[in-house]
């Protein structure tokens, strides 16, 4: 059993969660995830890891309330316990492996899009502790949605916060602010890229007009984590990928989201997940992740 540490509502049907996991913690890194279940009938659930203290032994999770599932572990308390919490899963970050000396020579942006802000966080505050401050823009529908708002701006060298209705920050989509940015005379090596499909495909479609090299997180679209549902299966440079084993990280200006945007809609019924068995063969479970080799 992973004993809850710490539990509290962030906003509407958005928790947080502090879990201890000292396995886990010892060898996560910034943009993996773990997979959850409540008890042993329970649903299996992948979450991004939105912070760790390794000498606490513990995990930070945040998760969004969107079922049954997930409205059950949301009425978890401080000293509940998780039945399973497996991890470290998924592939870290790029710049995790990157030489130090040459990552601080890059001016990197991070744009995260609700929920999303969760998985950028750790990145942002990876790099923090080694020195690199990067941009972070903060994307919600009104103010009300903003989470890890303070945690953020601790980590980033400049933080940026947008609002579609203008209740807070910058009025418009984060891909105005982006474009506020670069008028402003900023220059950006890399972006990455975290929050709603919709949201990444319009960030990249910018970024490749404006020739910054951006990496999107596919965690949104994973299901059951290991590869074997098919749910994440997605299209990136012509080649079949899964984002739970081959990611979740991917090049934004690679992904076709038009057509994971397009098996998210068919997915949710099962004459569509029906359909997409029948016109995907043998890729459409990913297995270990190499079924398009």
């Amino acid at each position: 059993m992973y004993k809850i540490l710490e539990a509290r509502e962030l906003t509407t049907n958005i928790y947080l969660m502090e879990v201890e996991a000292k396995r886990v913690a010892k060898r996560c890194q910034p943009g993996q995830f773990v997979i959850v279940r409540l008890d042993e009938e329970g649903e299996r659930i992948p979450l991004t890891i939105c912070d760790y203290d390794r000498e606490k032994g513990s995990i930070t999770i945040v998760l969004q309330v969107v079922g049954a599932e997930t409205m059950r572990m949301a009425r978890l308390k401080t000293g509940d316990s998780f039945h399973d919490f497996v991890g470290p899963l998924g592939r870290p970050s790029e710049f995790v492996n990157e030489p130090i000396d040459e990552l601080k020579k890059k001016s990197i942006l991070f744009v995260a899009g609700g929920l999303g802000t969760a998985p950028v966080y750790p990145q942002v505050k990876w790099l923090k502790e080694h020195g690199i401050q990067a941009d972070v823009i903060v994307g919600a529908k009104t103010r009300d949605l903003l989470i890890l708002e303070k945690e953020m701006g601790e980590a980033a060298g400049n933080l940026y916060i947008t609002t579609d209705d203008g209740s807070y920050g910058r009025s418009g989509m984060v891909t105005q602010t982006i474009k506020d940015l670069v008028e402003e005379g900023r220059h950006y090596d890399l972006c990455v890229a975290i929050g709603p499909m919709i949201m990444m495909k319009f960030v990249s479609l910018l970024t490749q007009e404006l020739n910054i090299p951006t990496i999107v997180s596919l965690n949104p679209i994973m299901v059951d984590g290991t590869g074997m549902c098919g749910a994440c299966r997605v299209t990136v440079g012509g080649e079949v990928k899964f984002a739970c084993v081959d990611g979740p990280e991917f090049d934004g200006h690679k992904v076709d989201f038009d057509q994971a945007l397009k098996r998210q809609q068919m997915y949710r019924t099962a004459e569509g997940k029906a359909v997409l068995r029948e016109q995907e063969g043998e890729t459409h479970h990913g297995g270990c992740g190499q079924c398009s080799e």
